[in-house]
């Protein structure tokens, strides 16, 4: 597979994102709208009726403040795996979101568990490793760029702050890892030029005939080629001369 077969914009990179967005949005406005309180849905660690909010937790969110500062992370992030990993991109969600909510569910403190975040650190955990590990410049670079504006969520992964709950952010640092050390991926083929194969021969390379051993560039060439039937054919390369526009 070629980089641009590899590399091709699709539907989902837009409509993935979106649809993730409208999710939480709408579950939001929901509660809003009805006067209800969905944080029991959440994960509530090491009970059996907090087994549900392992799938349902995502979508819900405490204050308009948690949602919006959800929002874009979920989005950068969610297009950037459907474009470069679109062949394991649902597998990623799907498996990011229950794991790291059963490690959640595990570790956690008595108390609901609610938020995107462990999907965002699902995401940006498993993006940066992944990235690392194929060491493909591409993917490389990419996660370079997700350490570079995302860099700072790492520290979340402790308990730094009230309210917050660190252990769903280090169920979703965990779930990456693993998940990008696991999931195989089709690389794409790197095009490779003549000049590094191992075979390469400069003395057989037609561009490097026009230099001279100190590289300066040989204006006249001659090459003599024989054809069949005896015919001999010469080939003389000389430079144009420049045509006088004075008058």
């Amino acid at each position: 597979m070629s980089e641009q077969q590899y590399f091709k914009f699709t539907n989902a990179v837009l409509v993935a994102p979106l649809l993730a967005i409208l999710l939480i949005w709408t579950v939001y406005w929901f509660e809003i709208r009805f006067h209800v309180n969905l944080n029991d849905f959440g994960i509530y660690p090491r009970s059996f009726s907090g087994l549900k909010g392992i799938v349902l937790s995502p979508f819900i969110h405490g204050s308009l403040d948690h949602l919006y500062n959800n929002t874009l992370p979920l989005a950068i992030l969610t297009a950037a795996l459907m474009y470069f990993y679109r062949g394991i991109a649902f597998k990623v969600l799907l498996l990011g979101v229950i794991v790291s909510g059963i490690i959640t569910w595990g570790i956690g403190r008595p108390s609901y568990h609610i938020g995107a975040s462990g999907l965002i650190y699902v995401l940006a955990s498993f993006i940066f490793f992944k990235g690392i590990f194929t060491k493909h410049y591409r993917l490389t670079a990419l996660s370079l760029f997700v350490v570079f504006i995302y860099g700072s969520l790492l520290w979340y992964i402790f308990p730094i702050k009230e309210g917050i709950s660190w252990e769903g952010h280090l169920g979703g640092f965990i779930t990456g890892l693993v998940l990008a050390i696991f999931m195989k991926v089709q690389m794409p083929s790197i095009k490779k030029y003549a000049w590094e194969a191992k075979d390469y021969n400069e003395e057989e390379d037609e561009f490097l005939k026009h230099f001279d051993e100190d590289g300066n560039f040989i204006e006249h060439i001659d090459q003599e080629v024989t054809e069949e039937a005896g015919l001999k054919i010469t080939y003389d390369f000389k430079p144009t001369e420049p045509k006088d526009t004075s008058e």
